[in-house]
């Protein structure tokens, strides 16, 4: 019986096809369900308010804080000898933004809206790489089980012959408790294996149950994007990343700060018109009310507080240039590395069956002893239990790849050089 591999390999074959199909960038998870359901995800809901209310803090800067006060007071006074008089007063004022102080403000509420947004993609981004994760553990564990349950196949067999030897007294009973220990400790990791994948499919659901799943994971294509394609993928994370632009806007927003809390250390003025009536009416008057703050050492510490603040975001930006360049590189190196591990694990696990399919043979024709052909069964399995998790591996890290470059599940509005 030839093991999973030799079994699975008209499904490899064709996963590719099934992979290049429209809505299916990934065999069993359609395109158009995986953004659906990103979408519907409570954190892209709060991004998008987060944009919503920064919008709403550039109306306001733009309009200004600086509104119509209105003043008064009325007073009954009492002169000796001439008797009392109804007096009042009313004055009218507002606060008058210094030129160059609203140009800042805008400045400062357009970048805000511009850091929401891209913070928003990249949530969307955030929540794809966590899809991809849990995905990948359920595809990968249901692969592990499948892998198991075609080994638990062979041991159970093997169990059968060998106590059917036994029964016509052809081979010892301790042939029959080897083979049966051997099945049953299979037997135990494919329950465990089995539990895994309910348990990776249950958490994709909870974090995403508007995605609609196969009832089953499907099989593990291939792997092995060409290099040329692999490097075209790392260039697009360096031009087209979300974390970069953010924190370049949100220096240029600090900064816009900075410069208008400078120019606040100058106090605003505040103008107005006054009304005045005095002697029940005989006197009237109108004239110009005029105040302005005087800045001391609290608007200068302010002042010097917002550059800091300035400066903390401009260094940011520089370790988010160095962040990208990381991921775009780890990326890289993960997808390559990931496929040469593969290709290895694969050649181990054909080996390894092929040696077992051998000594199976000669087991039935009684050359070669049970305990030999356990142990290749057992060293089959180890062959292609490695060869799962390494190809789930370079599946993974080439799909974590085309997400962080914004060639899957994501759109790239912008583009931005990691290395400007």
């Amino acid at each position: 019986m030839k093991y999973n591999l030799v079994l699975a390999w008209p499904l490899l074959m064709a996963a590719p096809l099934l992979a290049q199909t429209s809505d299916q960038s990934l065999p069993g998870l359609s395109d158009a369900a995986v953004v659906e359901a990103i979408e519907a995800h409570p954190r892209s809901r709060a991004a998008d308010a987060r944009v919503e209310a920064a919008r709403q803090e550039a109306n306001a800067l733009g309009a200004t804080q600086n509104e119509f006060t209105v003043s008064g007071d009325v007073s009954r006074r009492t002169i000796q000898d001439e008797g009392r008089y109804a007096e009042y007063t009313v004055s009218l004022e507002r606060p008058i933004r210094l030129p160059g102080k609203s140009a800042l403000d805008r400045k400062a509420g357009a970048l805000g809206v511009r850091v929401a947004e891209l913070r928003a993609e990249d949530a969307r981004h955030q929540l794809a790489l966590q899809l991809n994760e849990l995905w990948w553990d359920w595809v990968a564990a249901a692969a592990e089980a499948s892998t198991l349950a075609q080994t638990q196949q062979t041991l159970e067999r093997a169990y059968r012959a060998v106590d059917s030897q036994v029964r016509v007294q052809d081979a010892a009973q301790v042939d029959a408790d080897r083979a049966m220990a051997e099945a049953a400790m299979n037997r135990a990791g494919l329950d465990a294996a089995l539990s895994g994948a309910g348990i990776a499919r249950e958490r994709l659901v909870a974090q995403f149950p508007q995605l609609a799943l196969p009832a089953e994971a499907p099989p593990l294509s291939k792997p092995g994007l060409p290099p040329e394609e692999l490097a075209r993928l790392r260039e697009a994370v360096m031009t087209c990343n979300h974390e970069l632009p953010a924190a370049l806007a949100e220096s240029e927003r600090l900064a816009a700060l900075a410069e208008r809390s400078r120019r606040n250390r100058i106090a605003d003025p505040t103008i107005g018109a006054q009304f005045f009536s005095e002697r029940g009416g005989l006197e009237r008057g109108a004239g110009i009310v005029f105040s302005m703050p005087i800045g001391g050492r609290y608007r200068a510490a302010l002042s010097d507080q917002a550059a800091a603040e300035a400066q903390v975001a401009v260094a940011e930006a520089a370790s988010a240039r160095f962040d990208v360049i990381e991921m775009a590189t780890t990326d890289y190196s993960a997808a390559l590395g990931t496929v040469q591990a593969w290709k290895a694990t694969a050649a181990a696990a054909a080996s390894s069956r092929r040696a077992a399919d051998r000594l199976e043979a000669g087991n039935r024709l009684g050359h070669v002893d049970l305990a030999d052909l356990l142990l290749a069964e057992r060293q089959a399995k180890d062959a292609a239990l490695a060869e799962t998790q390494a190809r789930a591996a370079a599946l993974r890290a080439e799909t974590k790849l085309r997400i962080d470059a914004h060639h899957l599940w994501l759109d790239c509005s912008h583009e931005q050089g990691a290395q400007e």
